[in-house]
């Protein structure tokens, strides 16, 4: 894992993405924090949606229950319990 300030990410952005898409993950940091991670992006063919859409066709549908009880969790929500309680 390498390390490095936000300003020479910047200056070396180019490079940072050859890295990162050779397996490298790079901590960015910013005053000695770090504050960001720039990673390899998964590689995926669908091989693995399509596992998931096969083994969910093996089951039942849903049940005539599922739509209420999606309507009735979305009637809970509120934007007031969407917030960061830890944020000032």
């Amino acid at each position: 894992m390498r390390e490095m300030s936000a300003s020479e990410a910047s200056r070396n952005f180019s490079a940072l993405l050859d890295e990162a898409e050779h397996g490298e993950t790079i901590v960015v940091t910013r005053n000695g924090r770090r504050v960001a991670l720039i990673v390899p992006a998964p590689r995926a063919n669908g091989r693995a949606l399509r596992d998931v859409f096969r083994r969910w066709n093996k089951h039942e549908a849903f049940d005539d229950a599922f739509a209420e009880n999606v309507a009735g969790v979305r009637g809970t929500a509120t934007a007031e319990l969407d917030t960061d309680p830890w944020r000032d």
